[in-house]
Order: structure tokens, then sequence, then C-alpha cells
């Protein structure tokens, strides 16, 4: 398991994250959730990849992403570095924003599985508090809890160092990067996350099998 240095930092509340809005009322609209699955022949839900820069999140949802696609299983794959090119664009990776971050996506992602669709979401999302209030979304939604499963890509700090496709392992070190998740800000790793992935052992495919079963056999995708 992919240690943790000390005590992580407080997370603050976003300001982003409290309602401002006043009369406002939550508007049902004419199908259930049930209705919608029913006729789409699917289920949504949320696969939350969580793990180090580098350690493989993306290379593995992207790889899941199209299995699915290709067994005609509704998906979308949201990138942690794409997200940030758009949606959180005006986020940067204070504890306070890295928390606005996942909070977003969590809302967005609780969207998507609503919609009937499989959310694959890769984002580092270094801290515990962050990826629980996530799942809260999820398991609290009003019309039912919507299927949340993290998925920890626990690839340890030496094995992400040694790929560091984007140098910023490399950067960091070298004091050219402050605040880098693993090196001078932390990582807190799933304490029960529903899948561990560990790709210093398991290829590419080994996962991505891994990551079908467990769909699979939580009837969120056909037996094949």
């Amino acid at each position: 398991m992919t240690t943790t240095p000390a005590a992580s930092k407080p997370v603050v509340v976003p300001a982003a994250a409290q309602t401002k809005g006043t009369n406002l009322h939550w508007h049902e609209g004419n199908i259930s959730r049930a209705e919608r699955h029913k006729q789409l022949q699917t289920t949504g839900a949320t696969l939350w990849f969580t793990g180090l820069s580098a350690s493989g999140k993306s290379t593995i949802a992207c790889a899941l992403e199209q299995v699915l696609v290709q067994r005609g299983i509704h998906c979308y794959r949201l990138d942690g570095d794409n997200i940030r090119m758009g949606l959180n664009k005006n986020l940067g990776f204070s504890a306070e924003d890295r928390a606005e971050n996942i909070r977003r996506i969590g809302e967005v992602a609780k969207l998507f599985a609503d919609s009937g669709c499989i959310a694959l979401t890769s984002f580092i999302s270094p801290y515990r508090a962050d990826r629980d209030a996530a799942r809260a979304v999820h398991e609290k939604d009003a019309a039912g809890a919507i299927p949340f499963i993290e998925v920890f890509v626990d690839a340890p700090i030496d094995v992400c160092e040694q790929r560091d496709p984007k140098g910023l392992y490399k950067k960091a070190r070298a004091g050219q990067i402050k605040g880098f998740t693993g090196i001078d800000d932390p990582y807190e790793a799933p304490a029960s996350a529903e899948l561990v992935l560990k790709p210093a052992t398991m290829s590419v495919e080994d996962s991505v099998r891994a990551c079908l079963k467990m769909l699979a056999d939580r009837g969120i995708i056909p037996n094949t």
C-alpha cells in the first residue's frame, strides 16, 4: 500500500461549495431514474480512479472506456487534466482549490451516472475527505443511492517517478513545483477502496479485467 507523508493538510471548505442562491426548488422530471435506465438498457455508476500522478489511472480508464464502448455500454471518461482545461480552469492546486475541483467533478460524475452513463473519473484526489464527499453526493441522492466505486491505483512512488511521463516529479524534486502530491504534499490512500489495482505487478489488461469483473459482480454491466 502506498505510504503517506505525515499529517495531511486540513481541507478548507471552499466558498464556492456554499449555496448562495435563494428561493431554489428542485424540479423533478416526468420520468424516474429507473424508467430512464430501463429505456437505455443500462445502469449508471461512477468508477472513481485515485492514485499518485503517473500511477496509471488515466491509462487504465482509457482502456476500460474503449472496452465498454466496444461492448455497447454507455460510458464517459472524465480526466483530471482535461477537466482543468475547461470546467475547472479557474482552479489551482491549493488545498481549497483541490477540494473545489473534486467537489465539482463529484457532482458532474453523479449527473452522468444518474443519466445511465458509467462515469470513469481519473483524478489524483489526494485527500480522503474530498473523495468521501464525492461518494456521499452519490449515496445521498434524493432519488436513491447511485453506485460509487472507488478504485485505488496503488503504484509506489518510486514506480511513478520512474515513469514520470510529464517530468513533474523531476521538477518537484528540483523545487520547481511546490505542493506536489507525494513529494511535499500528502496523498491519503483509501482505507477501504472497493477495488485496488497494482500497476507494478498488473498489466493494463489485468486491471481492465478486474474493473469489468467488479462492474459485472455488482450488476452494472452484463456478465460475459
